[in-house]
């Protein structure tokens, strides 16, 4: 079977879901300035991303300007230029991780989190936080901008196999098996992110639920991704 290309229709509404994500975080204050990065998975290989491309603000980013990369971040096909700490993130989570679609942000609330001692994110909190519950890794070591292959990688395998990742004094990364579901836990991670630190704030003591609790909770987000699917749709009416 020949491998798909970059004109072909099933990657263009790839190119354009990607598109799309990175648009819809810019509406809901999730990107900082031009930095920052979406990447999507190629579904016939294991060594080519979408990935969107330096120096474009992602209010105004369409499925013409996403890029092609292979898995050493090369670019393949696209217009633009790749931005060097997306080559070594993204390709190294996709490839040691096997996440298909990851997003990396430095989203307020949740890059918060990371500078804080111990990045105590709470999945038995907001039930909007026990959809993450058993889905968290953290990594505790900064090391600088990600500018060589031995820093993403270091960063993939401190995963662990977590579809999220806090990232100490940096950041977030959120990985899916598909877009729509990978921005669906962005959004709804920042904001149980926020819904933590505010409550914090008060000075009230906070009142978790059993970890029995959050579990059942987090099973029961993961059986039903059509609302995640639903919000997706309802952002590209209103993003088209």
């Amino acid at each position: 079977m020949a491998a798909l290309s970059f004109g072909d229709q099933s990657v263009r509404r790839l190119r354009a879901d990607l598109a799309l994500a990175l648009r819809a975080a810019d509406l809901h204050g999730l990107s900082e300035g031009v930095c920052n990065h979406f990447s999507l998975a190629l579904p016939d290989s294991t060594d080519r991303f979408l990935i969107n491309p330096r120096g474009l603000h992602w209010s105004e980013i369409g499925e013409d300007d996403i890029l092609l990369v292979d898995g050493e971040g090369r670019k393949l096909e696209g217009r633009h230029d790749v931005e060097p700490t997306a080559m070594f993130i993204h390709a190294a989570v996709h490839r040691l991780a096997g996440k298909a679609c990851v997003m990396h942000t430095h989203m307020t609330y949740a890059t918060a989190l990371s500078v804080t001692r111990g990045m105590p994110f709470d999945t038995a909190l907001s039930q909007n936080a026990m959809r993450f519950h058993g889905r968290v890794a953290f990594d505790p070591n900064y090391s600088g901008l990600a500018l060589d292959t031995s820093e993403g990688e270091r960063i993939a395998r401190a995963m662990g196999g977590a579809d999220i990742v806090f990232l100490a004094n940096h950041g977030v990364i959120v990985c899916g098996s598909r877009v729509d579901y990978a921005y669906d836990d962005l959004y709804f991670l920042e904001r149980a992110c926020r819904t933590q630190m505010i409550a914090a704030a008060s000075g009230v003591p906070l009142a978790p639920v059993s970890a029995n609790m959050a579990g059942h909770v987090a099973a029961q987000c993961v059986q039903e991704r059509l609302q995640s699917e639903l919000f997706f749709d309802a952002l590209r009416r209103k993003l088209t």
